[in-house]
């Protein structure tokens, strides 16, 4: 799992400036700031499309 860090990016919780990593975990955006721990997920966009209004994606399963 390679993270990256989001240039001039600032968290939402602690307003700190570069501090927010960027990764994917089975198929799904990650992003946390390594100062205060904060997180936030994101499922690629043809996930969402298939998400039903009332649920949330928090991974996507894909046997091997």
């Amino acid at each position: 799992m390679r993270k990256r860090f989001i240039a001039g990016a600032t968290c939402p919780q602690c307003q700190q400036q570069d501090t927010l990593a960027l990764w994917r975990e089975n198929d799904v955006d990650v992003v946390a700031c390594v100062t205060c721990g904060h997180q936030m997920r994101e499922a690629d966009k043809q996930a969402q499309k298939q998400v039903r209004p009332q649920e949330t994606v928090i991974g996507i399963f894909r046997p091997k």
